[in-house]
Formats: C-alpha cells, structure tokens, sequence
C-alpha cells in the first residue's frame, strides 16, 4: 500500500484508522462458550479386558458343554448315571428351595406380628401426643397471644395519641 502524503506533501507515517463496526463486511464472530472436556468414547483398556475375559469365558463354558454332549452321546452307560445324579441333584435343590420358603414365611410372620403388636401402640400413642400438643398450641394461642396482642395494639394506640395531643400541644403554646 502506497504511503499517503499529507496537504504540505511530506508522507504520512500514522497508521491507517481501522473502518467503524457498521463499514466493516465481516460480522463479528459469535461468543461460543468453552467446549467442555469430552468423556472418552469407547471402552477403557480395563472395561475391554473383562469384556474379553468374560466372551473367553463364555466361549470355554460352551465348547465344555458341547464336548460333554458329545462324550454323553458317544458313552450311554455313563449318561444315565449322570442323570441319575443331576436327578439327585435336583432333589436335593427343591428340599434347599423348600427350606429357605418356609425361613421366609416364618419370618414374614413375624414381620407381621411386630407390626400389629408392637408399631401400631406406638403410632397410637405419637398421634395422640401430636392431638395434645394441637390442643395445648390452640389454648395458648386463644388464652395468652391473642390478649398480648391486644393489649399490644392498645397500648400503641395509646402511645400514638398522647404523642399527637404532645405534637398539638407544642402546637398551642408557641
């Protein structure tokens, strides 16, 4: 850019004045607020581990189970003694199973119980705390606040009147 010469023809060394807001063509950007850290996409190296660990797993359990399906099929003497046991098994669970019901009956009983003979009194005897002390709130309120209140508001007025007879009393003697 050429130097300007000023009106007696020396050159012109000031800077050149930027343009105002309204003639300049570029609008000013917009405030965009600070992007907060983002959260890793993906798993971590540890989540990947168990994942891996666990379909590992669970690829041995299903090859055992189709290589102990093959070998029951190939040896059927020895497939009807492991029924027999699983059969046994079994049994054994349900009378486990049973036991553990009848635990939780018993004790759902005694949950009852509880709940009849030794809650409800106390609950009765909360709500008539609660009954008396809703009464004792009303009679304090009837027979002692609402007096104090009167006599509070008389007493103001009071004072309010002997100080506009004092105000009309300045009033005569000047």
């Amino acid at each position: 850019m050429p130097a300007m010469s000023t009106a007696n023809g020396q050159p012109n060394t000031e800077p050149p004045i930027p343009p105002s807001p309204a003639e300049s063509a570029t609008p000013a950007p917009a405030y965009t607020p600070p992007a907060e850290p983002a959260e890793p996409e993906g798993l971590t190296p540890q989540q990947r581990a168990y994942v891996v660990g666990g379909a590992i797993f669970a690829l041995l359990i299903l090859a055992g189970l189709i290589a102990g399906a093959v070998w029951l099929i190939n040896n059927p003497d020895r497939a009807a003694t492991v029924r027999d046991v699983f059969i046994i098994a079994m049994a054994l669970e349900m009378i486990l199973i049973g036991a553990a019901l009848t635990v939780l009956m018993v004790q759902l009983a005694v949950l009852t119980n509880l709940l009849k003979n030794e809650i409800k009194p106390i609950l009765e005897a909360t709500q008539e705390t609660v009954n008396t002390v809703r009464g004792t709130t009303v009679f304090v309120s009837e027979n002692l606040t609402e007096p104090i209140m009167k006599l509070n508001s008389y007493v103001a007025g009071l004072a309010k009147m002997v100080e506009t007879l004092s105000a009309l009393g300045n009033i005569f003697r000047r």
